[in-house]
């Protein structure tokens, strides 16, 4: 299919993207979100298939961008000058290709065996490095506080690398009634309990991780069935979220044989 070259402002379709890369309330209201660069695009179209849009710079194909819109010659296109293009973009450096897709939404496990629960975590790259970690391990699903960031941002997106395609997400989780409901071990992360690394992983468990500075709530802390730490023989007493996370996640893969 050949594309449209769209120079105008006024194209209701850029308004629409332009609102897409800005605003998360559009994001949620129209179910959509753009992704940039081939690599993520690859990443949602090897899970979902073809994008709604494929939106490119003028003049500025890189050669895995040709592979991509080469590889779906048949999916709407739209070319936009360099200057246009990069007000869409979602990222200050854009790569010369976004994809239009619809936000996807995958099916919650009845009964998770490997969970995350996430609560404030407001760093848009530490959000995406937890989910791309907690994907990588098996995780079968991850819930986020409302505190959380925007787990769709262009920033969350880039960081959990294709996470978002295969890991079901859920936002605005009520995690304390779902700590309460969880059947099996719910682990909450202290500077206090009992070392990660005595704990028996195996059978139901979901690990709860909190905000970069404050940690967890009271309230989440007391709704949790354990406290558990993280050992650390060094001169510091604190981790990085997604370093925690990614710690715990795969203790527990390592317990499985992964």
């Amino acid at each position: 299919m050949a594309s449209k070259h769209i120079t105008s402002r006024d194209n209701s379709v850029f308004k629409h993207l332009k609102k897409l890369a800005d605003s998360s309330r559009e994001r949620r209201d129209s179910g959509q979100v753009v992704l940039d660069g081939a690599h993520l695009a690859s990443a949602y179209a090897d899970v979902f298939g073809e994008p709604e849009l494929l939106i490119f710079a003028e003049g500025d194909c890189t050669q895995d961008v040709v592979e991509f819109l080469d590889r779906f010659e048949d999916a709407e296109k739209m070319m936009l000058p360099p200057a246009m293009f990069a007000e869409v973009s979602p990222v200050k450096t854009p790569t010369g290709l976004l994809a239009l897709v619809r936000t996807p939404q995958l099916p919650v496990p009845a009964k998770p065996q490997f969970a995350l629960m996430l609560e404030n975590i407001q760093d848009p790259g530490n959000l995406g490095g937890i989910l791309r970690s907690a994907a990588a391990a098996g995780v079968e699903v991850a819930w986020l506080s409302t505190g959380c960031a925007d787990a769709w941002s262009p920033k969350t997106l880039r960081g959990g690398q294709g996470a978002h395609f295969v890991l079901p997400i859920v936002e605005h989780a009520d995690l304390v009634g779902i700590a309460g409901r969880f059947e099996g071990r719910t682990l909450a992360t202290d500077m206090q309990g009992t070392s990660l690394y005595t704990l028996d992983l195996a059978g139901a468990v979901a690990f709860i991780i909190g905000n970069e500075g404050a940690g967890l709530s009271d309230v989440l802390m007391q709704a949790a069935s354990e406290r558990m730490t993280i050992p650390m023989p060094g001169g510091v007493n604190s981790l990085n979220a997604a370093a925690a996370a990614a710690i715990c996640l795969f203790e527990r893969v390592r317990q499985a044989g992964g």
